[in-house]
């Protein structure tokens, strides 16, 4: 089943008035590991929630609860999700292949906070994080009107770990490099922008949770979104819904 696609018009996205949430994100000058462990380094970043219902039905917090960190340095936004999940699930062994009804974790990143549509478009990234380390995401539009689904592996380097106190738990740790709307899949010479203090990027984080269905049960995200004709699965079509990062000293 493919996430469904709400156009308000021919030529383009009509979205209802959102509120951008500013928020700011520490330097650190020592790298985190990523390594699925919760280090020293990540104790000058304050935990955020990931609270918010987009689609499927509210889990109970045994089901399905997150919250996370973020660091940046010059080269990577670090992501740390603490993840509750009872169950997890991957049931697709090709990453191209329904990646939103497996278990993952999305990160949507606008570079340079420009907001607008980005679906069949750089303009903004939504990388979903496979269980397996795979990161997908949509490309341009295909002739049979399907997106490319692309694999951006390199794009966000991520590995977790289980609680070894509880099992219903995961560290889950994501260095990502960011790239601006130049960015060509075609080409081996995209270089990731680099980072520096008082940059603004664009930026939501969220999980899809299934528990063996066949499509994704619950998806929960760091911001609230004004739904749209009742639907609030907007992120992978506009980065308008996204918050706004502002890296600081």
């Amino acid at each position: 089943m493919k996430p469904t696609v709400i156009f308000a018009g021919v030529f383009g996205w009509a979205l209802a008035s959102h509120t951008v949430i500013a928020e700011e994100v520490r330097h650190s000058a020592v790298a985190p590991i990523i390594d699925g462990k919760i280090e020293a380094v990540w104790g000058q970043a304050e935990w955020r929630d990931m609270s918010h219902h987009i689609t499927g039905t509210v889990p109970e917090p045994t089901d399905f609860s997150g919250r996370y960190k973020l660091l940046w340095d010059q080269d990577h936004l670090y992501v740390m999700a603490e993840i509750t999940d009872d169950v997890l699930y991957d049931r697709h062994p090709d990453p191209r292949e329904a990646y939103w009804d497996d278990d993952c974790l999305e990160i949507f990143i606008d570079a340079d906070a420009s907001g607008g549509n980005h679906l069949y478009t750089h303009n903004a990234f939504a990388y979903h994080v496979a269980l397996d380390g795979h990161v997908a995401d949509m490309g341009a539009k295909k002739p049979d009107g399907d997106a490319e689904i692309l694999l951006l592996d390199d794009h966000a380097i991520s590995r977790w770990r289980r609680s070894a106190e509880n099992p219903g738990v995961i560290v889950w740790e994501v260095a990502v490099r960011l790239y601006g709307d130049t960015f060509d899949p075609a080409l081996d010479t995209n270089e990731p922008l680099k980072l520096e203090v008082g940059k603004k990027i664009g930026f939501m984080l969220a999980y899809c949770d299934n528990d063996g269905s066949e499509t994704r049960e619950h998806f929960m995200g760091s911001h609230a979104i004004e739904p749209v004709d009742g639907d609030k699965n907007l992120g992978y079509i506009t980065a308008d819904v996204f918050g706004k990062l502002t890296l600081v000293p």
